[in-house]
């Protein structure tokens, strides 16, 4: 069951960003003052180089940690802060305005992506790593596959403004799915956590 809420609630969070990830760079060219296709380049590498650098340091801080739920936390708060983010992009003007939410959600992945990669092998059935990492890559495939084509289709009739809502409101469903599994996630560690 913890296995199974964790990948509902990864495929919840990457279908929501697979809905604009194709288009965002002419959300980026055609809408903020300063967005170019040179910009959307020194976008993208913003979020990987904040993730980058600061997962190491926090992925360390978890492991020193007993237990699950200073890692459930951060994944929680995580997946919460980066479902936020969309909603910043309605407000964004200029260049400067997204390279800022794109740090805060470097930030927020970057305790996401190794406390769910360790709660996630913590929970796997022994005997059964490869299936179940591969029924999480196969669910975030198709996530990505679907919510790719059917996003270039919703902003061509919705526009982005409705988008970015969606997006944000699939990454908090993502987080309401995960802390609906609470129990069975933390039930493994519960007495290494008291």
């Amino acid at each position: 069951k913890a296995i199974q809420g964790l990948i509902i609630s990864d495929f919840l969070l990457q279908a929501g960003w697979g809905l604009i990830g194709p288009v965002f760079a002419i959300f980026l060219t055609d809408q903020i003052e300063g967005g170019s296709l040179a910009m959307v380049g020194f976008v993208a590498a913003t979020f990987w180089l904040v993730k980058s650098i600061v997962q190491p340091f926090l992925a360390y801080y978890f492991d020193k940690k007993i237990g699950e739920k200073d890692d459930f936390a951060f994944l929680t708060l995580g997946m919460y802060v980066s479902s936020l983010v969309p909603l910043g992009y309605l407000f964004s003007t200029q260049i400067w305005h997204i390279f800022l939410l794109e740090s805060i959600r470097g930030l927020a992945m970057a305790c996401v992506i190794p406390t769910w990669s360790a709660i996630f092998t913590r929970h796997i059935n022994q005997d059964w790593q490869a299936f179940s990492w591969s029924i999480h890559s196969t669910s975030i495939g198709f996530a990505f596959a679907f919510s790719a084509a059917l996003g270039g289709i919703l902003i061509s009739i919705l526009g982005f403004r409705s988008v970015f809502v969606l997006v944000s409101a699939l990454g908090i469903f993502s987080t309401l799915a995960l802390l609906s599994m609470r129990s069975q996630i933390l039930h493994k560690n519960a007495v290494i956590d008291q």
